[in-house]
């Protein structure tokens, strides 16, 4: 057999291995309830074997393959399962699907304490149990006991096991300590114990055992059936909960698509709306400022550093360079501390002189004021160290010829300067504003969205931005409603992507401006 021949039934069964596998991987994803997650791993795989597996053919996909696909897992479908969630009622209360919901409604168990019995359970000499029950709150009644017991092999997935209580006569082995009742509680919560009286006994507590009943029984058309009154719920795909008649709502809810009611509500619901709009507005003004602040500070240090009289330029650069180098989380905790009203070095100072202590923490105003004092410092550097290096690409005889005619520093830098930069910087100042759109850091580290607004439904600072309130709603003290979050997470990706298709343009601009403007040879 030749090597060819041989390499090729080599490739052929490892193509085929892998395609069992996939096989294999795809029908246990579909077992476990996932349909949509074995469609979609079935199409990547069967993408990738017909790339992989193909000699000689698709050369270009061989080395595509690997970044679209990651793009797909990694960008793609977190955005969509987002932009999903969005229009569901996912949250806190509706974390279950309709049939699991259901099965943990059937699953609930009424206890009749009036019946229980305090069992004591013993070990035989052969490792096996028995429990010996007698009735609790001294309730006249003999004691009973079950047969031996092979509790080890039972496990709180096993299906119920019924022992039945017929033994009269005083059982024997060793009682086991607190120990091993706990290490073997699973088994005895899966244990039914069948009473002379025909009761069912269910465990009822590390001591007891008592009559147990399902509060709710299903019924064939979907609805439950409450055991004690009779009272049926049904399941509401509006709300996402089973519903009794008179209005009662049974927890917990299940997930439900509940279309545009997430994006209607940020339009008309005024109590949501209210807030929603001033941390929008909030956002759009901190980001604006910031980018005008940075900008205006860090151009000016960059204009004023080019300046060739001025001695040691080169050790200035590097102490205002300093903010950009260290860590931006430690610099806001160090700020933080800076701002405190009792105890900051900012207030102590500002008390000396003019004998105040502003409440930076617990006034609106003052807070977002800290907020731009603080980001202006840590976002100047960066464009610092563009301008200078956008101002030395700049022709020198341009300033030579404007020394000539006798312009000042303010001519210069209005008529040659600020034209000759403003373009190529524009696209990084819209990359600015995008990314202080989304500054979680900042915000979480020193303010926390704080001071709140008063009698709103959802928690919102007024310090907010739409980020951190997103954030807020989803994980921490609104009931984690992460469909709502999601739905205001897809806005955020639709202004930040209209900010990335205005870069793109500004840079087509410039690119066509400065490919005009240069020299033809």
């Amino acid at each position: 057999m030749s090597a060819q021949t041989t390499s090729s039934l080599t490739r052929h069964a490892v193509v085929a291995a892998t395609a069992l596998t996939l096989l294999w991987a795809v029908f246990r994803t579909y077992a476990a309830n996932q349909p949509m997650w074995a469609v979609g791993l079935l199409a990547l795989g069967a993408a990738a074997l017909t790339i992989y597996a193909s000699a000689g053919k698709n050369v270009a996909w061989k080395y595509l393959f690997p970044g679209v696909a990651g793009m797909l897992l990694f960008a793609a479908f977190p955005l969509l399962y987002t932009v999903q969630i969005g229009f569901t009622n996912y949250s806190s209360g509706h974390l279950l699907t309709e049939d699991r919901a259901r099965a943990y409604l059937l699953d609930q168990r009424e206890v009749d304490e009036a019946g229980a019995y305090d069992f004591t359970l013993l070990r035989d000499g052969k490792g096996g149990h028995r429990l010996t029950l007698t009735p609790a709150d001294g309730r006249d009644g003999p004691a009973l006991s079950t047969a031996v017991l092979d509790l080890n092999t039972i496990t709180a997935e096993s299906a119920a096991v019924t022992a039945t209580l017929a033994d009269t006569s005083p059982a024997s082995g060793t009682p086991v300590d607190l120990r091993e009742r706990i290490a073997l509680r699973p088994a005895l919560q899966a244990l039914r114990i069948q009473t002379p009286g025909g009761a069912v006994l269910g465990y009822a507590g590390l001591r007891e055992y008592a009559p147990v009943r399902p509060l709710w029984q299903a019924q064939p058309d979907g609805s439950l059936k409450h055991t004690a009154d009779g009272s049926v719920a049904r399941p509401n795909r509006d709300t996402g909960f089973f519903e009794t008649a008179p209005g009662q709502t049974l927890t917990p809810g299940f997930k439900v698509n509940i279309g545009f009611a997430h994006y209607t509500r940020m339009l008309t619901d005024a109590d949501f709306r209210g807030p929603f709009v001033a941390i929008f507005g909030w956002t759009v003004t901190f980001s604006a400022l910031t980018v005008l602040f940075s900008t205006a500070l860090g151009l000016g240090l960059a204009v004023a550093l080019n300046w060739e009289g001025l001695k040691h330029r080169t050790l200035y650069r590097t102490l205002l360079f300093l903010p950009y180098a260290v860590p931006g989380f430690i610099s806001i905790l160090v700020f933080k501390g800076l701002f405190n009203q009792n105890f900051g070095e900012i207030n102590a100072i500002l008390d000396g002189l003019f004998g105040i202590r502003p409440a930076w923490f617990a006034d609106p105003l003052l807070a977002k004021a800290m907020i731009l004092i603080v980001n202006t410092w840590l976002g100047y550097p960066y464009i610092m160290v563009l301008a200078t290096g956008l101002i030395k690409a700049i022709p020198a005889d341009l300033y030579e010829a404007s020394a000539i005619a006798g312009a000042g520093p303010w001519t210069n830098f209005r008529r040659i300067t600020a034209p000759l930069i403003i373009k190529p910087l524009m696209p990084l100042l819209i990359s600015a504003f995008a990314f202080n759109f989304n500054n979680f850091v900042l915000i979480s580290l020193l303010t926390d969205g704080r001071p709140d607004y008063l009698n709103t439904k959802l928690p919102a600072g007024t310090t907010d931005i739409l980020v951190s309130y997103t954030y807020r709603i989803a994980f921490t003290d609104a009931g984690q409603n992460f469909g709502l979050a999601a739905a205001i997470s897809t806005l955020i990706f639709g202004m930040v992507a209209l900010m990335a298709l205005l870069q793109l343009r500004f840079m087509r601009g410039a690119d066509a401006n400065h490919n005009a403007k240069a020299p033809k040879r």
